[in-house]
This record gives C-alpha cells, structure tokens and sequence, in this order.
C-alpha cells in the first residue's frame, strides 16, 4: 500500500494550511460513519481522534477543516499561525539538603 502523502505548509494571515493525501486503498479501509450519510462518498470532518486513528501524524494544533469533494482522499487541515504546543509543567524536587 502506497504511504499517506503531507504536503508542505502554506500561510495566510490567521492559520498555516496543508493537505494529507490518503493511498485510495487507505480511503476503502476507512470506517463507514465517517463519512456524510447522504451516500455521496465523501468524509465529514473528522476529529483528531478519528484522523490520528486512520493513521494521520502529524504534530498537535492541527484541525481537518475541510474535504475536498472531487476527490475524497485529499482531507485539508489547518492551524493557527501562532500556535505553540502546551508546554508541560516541569516537576519539582524536593531538595535533600533543605529540612
């Protein structure tokens, strides 16, 4: 099976973008509730959850903000251009020295 494709990141003003191209075999694999129910073939957006779990990576922020109906394997997501990943709280030692 042909490897998922992420293209490079393009901007505007607000968000930085990018396109996931999914190996058509891929799309067939994919659970049928997430797609629209009208039967048109085409996903609805997904969630982090739901994207990540067919196999997506890529780093936190992103959003799948759009689908692009002609060809439903390309899933279009964005993010905000000033995004910074949470930082975690580094853990505090108690110092053995101090009583």
């Amino acid at each position: 099976m042909s490897r998922i494709h992420y293209s490079e990141r393009y901007s505007d003003d607000e968000f930085e973008y990018r396109h996931v191209i999914l190996p058509k075999q891929l799309l067939k694999m994919v659970p049928k509730d997430y797609f629209n129910p009208d039967d048109s073939g085409i996903l609805r957006l997904l969630t982090e959850q739901e994207w990540r779990g067919i196999g997506i990576t890529q780093s936190l922020g992103w959003e799948h903000y759009e689908v692009h109906a002609p060809e439903p394997h390309v899933l279009l997501f964005r993010r905000a251009k000033n995004f910074g990943a949470p930082v975690q709280p580094q853990p505090r030692f108690k110092d053995a020295r101090r009583k």
